[in-house]
């Protein structure tokens, strides 16, 4: 039975269905540029008062109350309250902004909504993912037998090659197959090891895997953050020492908070020496590949034998958008598991890609979409031109912060994260960027550094002049000023 208030329910070839579709999306459109009245980040209300907001909505009504109705009131209760990403006034997170064609391709892959899993659900998709994942594959270096898949971001890619690790281990120094037969007896005894500031999604990754936190070793970092490989060495040394059994090593390729860059040149000459498996998380700093003047600062990215690659960071795509790629493809064989009604080995015979024999995911969006069309409206000489912005952007902050006497800097970037405090109590700290978010719709990020809480600029908005930097700096200190009085 069809709902009167919706008709049609779909869009087709229908005269009825493309007049309906067009109206929805339009009047959506309009809605949502007329959200747009000035340049904060953040209307400032807060849980409480967001929550009674919605209070009084019901989830679902015994009738439909039709598009209008509801488009309506979402326009009032639900689009003035969302962050703004692309205001220059949002820079707490590695949450960029969406890019306008971006946008473009999120309608148009949700309005035919392909899932990834198999060619007959994704045909020209299919295609499009494994022409995108060979290009990354080049323009990462890693050419040859590479191959790769996309992600929903980087805590998936993460999994993925530590499980690709995990198993590469198993099945080339001890002759076990961990896909028919479960965990070996000694893998209490396996050894990952990153730096002390990477991702959570290691220790996640460890426990998912039935290796636990503990298989996760976490080394120093130097003055910059990156890690210390004559620590890296230690450890594994030790390790062995102690009869623990080292598999991997995770270089981070942008940190979450610095930005810094771990020395991936050095750290894989230990892998090689060790017979260690190397995976790259550069979830941030991926993006980085694309610069004009910086590059250089990834070279050795392409020793990575697996390598965590987001879009919804620096290279400015919708959530979400990752890719996870491999030196040697035939590892993504760890994926794969044939079933009848969905990849049977008949297609890949026929020259059918069943995608989902790569991927930790059954049901997939076509997100290479995003990919495909920011890079061609783009270029390489238009992501340089953004990239190139964000870096220069957040070394002229950290300039600015050094001739400051009110502020303290925790690093020098590499990338385009600022960690930075005011002189004083953390509470101070604390206090101005809650006044940032409620009262001036500024959204920036906060963090600990040796101890202390440090607030945190994510330069990923090109369009961030240095006046508004500068003019924002200044807010921060007579903010700091005021609290500091009342503390």
């Amino acid at each position: 039975m069809q709902n009167d208030n919706i008709e049609p329910l779909f869009l087709s070839s229908s005269k009825e269905s493309k007049e309906a579709y067009r109206a929805i999306i339009e009047s959506t459109v309009t809605a949502i540029l007329d959200s747009m009245q000035d340049e904060k980040a953040y209307r400032g209300m807060n849980p409480r008062q967001l929550q009674q907001e919605i209070s009084s909505q019901t989830l679902l009504p015994e009738q439909g109350l039709g598009f209008p109705s509801v488009l309506d009131s979402v326009s009032k209760s639900i689009i003035p309250n969302f962050l703004k990403t692309s205001s220059t006034d949002y820079m707490a997170h590695l949450h960029s902004p969406a890019l306008l064609e971006s946008i473009a391709s999120e309608l148009i892959l949700s309005t035919f909504n392909q899932s990834m899993d198999s060619w007959d659900q994704s045909p020209i998709a299919t295609e499009v993912e494994i022409a995108v994942i060979k290009q990354l594959c080049i323009m990462y270096g890693i050419k040859e037998h590479s191959d790769g898949v996309f992600t929903s971001g980087g805590s998936q890619s993460n999994l993925s090659g530590i499980t690709l690790a995990r198993d590469w281990y198993c099945n080339t120094k001890l002759h076990h197959d961990v896909k028919k037969e479960g965990l070996p007896s000694c893998y209490s005894k396996f050894r990952i090891y990153t730096s002390e500031v990477s991702h959570f999604s290691m220790e996640k990754s460890a426990h998912l895997l039935g290796l636990g936190y503990n298989a996760v070793v976490k080394v120093k970092v130097d003055a910059q953050c990156k890690m210390d490989c004559k620590a890296l060495e230690k450890h594994i040394e030790q390790d062995k020492e102690q009869g623990f059994l080292p598999i991997a090593v995770i270089a981070t390729i942008g940190t979450t908070d610095y930005g810094s860059i771990d020395p991936i040149g050095e750290i894989s000459a230990i892998c090689k020496k060790e017979g260690l498996w190397l995976h790259g998380d550069a979830a941030y700093g991926s993006g980085v590949i694309l610069s004009g003047k910086y590059a250089h600062r990834i070279a050795s990215i392409d020793c990575c034998d697996s390598l965590t690659v987001d879009f919804h960071k620096m290279f400015l795509l919708p959530i979400s958008c990752g890719a996870f790629l491999v030196k040697e493809g035939k590892n993504l064989e760890a994926f794969t598991l044939h079933a009848d009604y969905l990849n049977r080995e008949e297609d890949e015979e026929d020259g059918y890609t069943n995608l989902v024999g790569k991927s930790l995911q059954t049901t997939r969006r076509f997100d290479a979409l995003k990919v495909w069309m920011a890079f061609q409206v783009r270029g390489k000489a238009g992501y340089a031109a953004i990239i190139d912005t964000c870096i220069e952007n957040a070394t002229y902050v950290y300039e600015r912060l050094c001739l400051n006497n009110a502020f303290e800097v925790a690093i020098q970037p590499e990338i385009s994260s600022v960690v930075f405090r005011l002189k004083g109590s953390c509470e101070v700290n604390k206090r101005v960027r809650r006044r940032l978010i409620h009262f001036q719709g500024v959204v920036i990020g906060q963090t600990v550094y040796q101890e202390k809480t440090y607030l945190k600029f994510t330069l990923l908005n090109p369009t961030v002049t240095h006046e508004k930097l500068d003019s924002l700096l200044s807010l921060i200190e007579e903010l700091g000023i005021e609290e500091s009085k009342q503390a």
